[in-house]
């Protein structure tokens, strides 16, 4: 059984590649629209947690997910995350880990994926040249990550960490400031499509007169509006129009 979010494309690739077959995959804002909060861990059934980084932390929703996430099993399975990440995971893996612990099913081990940076008010995605090389990497990490779960390997196995207090005061900033919403700006290239609010895994866009607006101060700030918006009519401040969109796949 496999946890994911993901926004743009990154975290569900990493997890259909690594996933058994027939392994349920779930995907985090479906199972908190739902009220999905209780799984039974069967047999030699293991458990894996993949999400993106932000702000050197975990998204809101994967923080929800995790708080009213409810599991029973007799012997404790296989438990691992996966990170993806650009820079740093920063303290993320810690962050869930804390969640985790609290269930009796802290992890066993703890992986993460260098891929392309979808922060784009800050990172460059525009080469595509060069964010082709990163997803080419990022396939061999993830081959090997594959054999390592299916091995159930143990152990810290990530790149750049930072101590817990750095999740601590990395979410404080993405609650504070990261996820508001005002900081999103519509352009007059929007075509009233609705890709967005369709979307959005927390629902905080709906369409008004044919325009998306939002309606919650604050929101997980994943970006996949801006990412997936046909017209790229969504920015973050000014940077995000020439750091250019980005979609796995």
């Amino acid at each position: 059984m496999i946890f994911y979010f993901s926004a743009t494309g990154n975290s569900l690739y990493v997890a259909k590649r690594i996933a058994a077959e027939g392994e349920k995959l779930i995907y985090i804002p479906e199972a908190l629209d739902k009220g999905e909060f209780h799984y039974d861990i069967e047999g030699e059934e293991r458990l894996g947690i993949i999400s993106p980084t932000y702000d050197w932390t975990m998204p809101s929703v994967v923080s929800e997910f995790l708080e009213k996430l409810e599991l029973d099993y007799i012997t404790k399975p296989y438990v691992y995350y996966v990170g993806t990440f650009g820079t740093t995971t920063g303290a993320a893996a810690a962050m869930v880990n804390r969640y985790m612990e609290k269930k009796g099913c802290g992890f066993d081990a703890l992986f993460d994926v260098r891929m392309p940076d979808t922060w784009t008010p800050i990172f460059d995605l525009s080469d595509e040249a060069r964010v082709a090389k990163i997803n080419l990497e990022a396939d061999e990490q993830i081959g090997r990550l594959k054999v390592s779960i299916a091995d159930k390997v143990a152990g810290k196995h990530m790149h750049i960490t930072t101590p817990l207090v750095t999740g601590v005061v990395g979410k404080r900033i993405y609650d504070a400031n990261t996820r508001r919403t005002k900081n999103l700006i519509l352009e007059d290239g929007c075509i009233g499509c609705g890709l967005c609010a369709r979307r959005c895994p927390v629902h905080a866009i709906e369409m008004q007169d044919n325009r998306p607006v939002w309606v919650k101060d604050r929101c997980a700030m994943c970006l996949g509006c801006l990412h997936r918006c046909p017209k790229f009519a969504i920015q973050y401040g000014r940077n995000t129009r020439k750091h250019g969109q980005y979609r796995h796949g």
